[in-house]
This record gives structure tokens, C-alpha cells and sequence, in this order.
């Protein structure tokens, strides 16, 4: 059985930083690609960061480009979601999401991935 669990949200101020941290027990994000996405109240979730296991590619929404850094630790099977710069408009639930084992995926989609974190509050006021 797979699980996610997020940690790391919280209450900031405009241009504050915060790091989220996503451990994973029953599957390696080594050989699987990490995910973060994001749900604004009335919204739908969108993707915000990706972290392939082949070459460490990593990818962004425009949204988080030259703020956010996802990372990831092996020894400790953790993958990292460092926001700086944040805006009220970053204000969400933060979701940790692993995928299977694909050589090839589009990794800003949903349906990529088939576990999910319960969720981590981020909450930025102005």
C-alpha cells in the first residue's frame, strides 16, 4: 500500500517562503515521479511542480517558475516543494502526488498519477 504524507503548510506573509516535504512509504520516489498540485477554494486542481525519476527532469507551471524548487531526498524517500516569493493568490491546498513507473508521461496532468496526499494547507496573506 502507498502512502503520501505532506507536511510543511502554513500561514505566511506576502513574499514569505515555505517548504512543503512529501514522504512516501510503500513505493521509492526514485523510480517514480513526484508531483505537486494545487487546489484554491471554488477551484479546480492544477499542477504546480514535477519531478521525473529518469534524469531528475523537473517541471513547472508558469505560476511557480522562478519561485518554486522541487527537489527530492532518496535516503529519506522525500520529495520537496520550496516556495519563495509567495502571493496571496498561491493560497491552497497543496497535494503530494506520486505516479507509476513511466519512461514517458505528461506530468502536469492529473491522470498521471495514482496516489495522492491527503493535502497541506498554505495560506498567504497580504
Amino acid at each position: 500500500q502507498v502512502q503520501l504524507v505532506e507536511s510543511g503548510g502554513g500561514l505566511v506573509q506576502a513574499g514569505g517562503s515555505l517548504r512543503l516535504s512529501c514522504t512516501a512509504s510503500g513505493r521509492t520516489f526514485s523510480s517514480h515521479a513526484g508531483g505537486w498540485f494545487r487546489q484554491a477554494p471554488g477551484k479546480e486542481r492544477e499542477f504546480v511542480a514535477a519531478l521525473s525519476w529518469i534524469a531528475d527532469s523537473t517541471y513547472y507551471a508558469d505560476s511557480a517558475k522562478g519561485r518554486f524548487t522541487i527537489s527530492r531526498d532518496n535516503a529519506k524517500n522525500t520529495v520537496y516543494l520550496q516556495m519563495n516569493r509567495l502571493q496571496p493568490e498561491d493560497t491552497a491546498v497543496y497535494y503530494c502526488a506520486s505516479s507509476p513507473q513511466y519512461y514517458s508521461a505528461d506530468y502536469a496532468s492529473l491522470t498521471t498519477y495514482d496516489y495522492w496526499g491527503q493535502g497541506t494547507q498554505v495560506t498567504v496573506s497580504s
